[in-house]
């Protein structure tokens, strides 16, 4: 049977996945020198601001609806291992969906989106080495599932924070664009280069350019 590529490969008739990638046949991460130096440099830097700005936050979403502060959902980093990752709670308590659903989101949670800081209790997957500052942004074992074995790399080296995807347009952009953009990351990482898009980062989060949205081809929307 002919197969049709959409990011991903799905055989044309039943748009069901081929076979996911061999996770152990992975290249070797290779973290650049000085890469978890520049995690800390980042994480000390910015902790005298951003401790307090994210109890103020905690505070906010515990006193304005009801449910944990902290929403927590496995993700597939480094080499295909599965961790935790955190962020504020964004929407109603219950099984929250892996794509926001817009008429479950809190208005405390639309102004966290919007600026991205849902997301900072991520300094925490940091600290504990699960995450980098800068890397391909955590990804879901669905998403994973349907990987071409090249496409497979993004999981090579560390999720991050931000990313070059990220700072290139983030939803905005085809799944299949994105996937791109990280595996071009992957194999020009650099010191430099995570400085470079840090810097970028704020310039997009101010902005907010490509915070909406999710391209239809991503395996997201596909669960079942």
């Amino acid at each position: 049977m002919k197969t049709a590529t959409v990011g991903f490969p799905v055989e044309a008739a039943t748009n069901s996945v081929l076979a996911p990638p061999d996770l152990g046949a992975l290249p070797a991460a290779r973290p650049y020198r000085l890469q978890r130096a520049l995690d800390w440099v980042v994480l000390i830097a910015c902790s005298p601001v951003l401790v307090p700005v994210g109890l103020l936050i905690g505070l906010v979403v515990a006193l304005t609806s009801r449910g944990p502060v902290l929403f927590l959902q496995e993700r597939v980093g480094l080499d295909g291992r599965t961790f935790q990752v955190y962020k504020f709670r964004s929407m109603v308590n219950g099984d929250n969906p892996l794509v926001p659903d817009p008429t479950r989101i809190t208005r405390v949670g639309a102004v966290l989106r919007r600026w991205s800081l849902d997301e900072l209790p991520q300094l925490l997957n940091v600290a504990k080495g699960e995450m980098s500052v800068v890397g391909p942004r955590p990804t879901v074992a669905s998403q994973v599932e349907r990987y071409t074995q090249d496409q497979a790399r993004r999981l090579t080296v560390r999720p991050g924070l931000t990313g070059l995807a990220q700072v290139s347009g983030r939803n905005s952009l085809a799944w299949a664009d994105r996937i791109e953009l990280d595996l071009a990351y992957v194999e020009t990482r650099s010191l430099r280069r995570d400085v470079g898009i840090l810097v970028r980062t704020v310039s997009t989060v101010l902005t907010g350019d490509g915070a909406e949205g999710h391209d239809a081809a991503d395996p997201m929307l596909r669960e079942g």
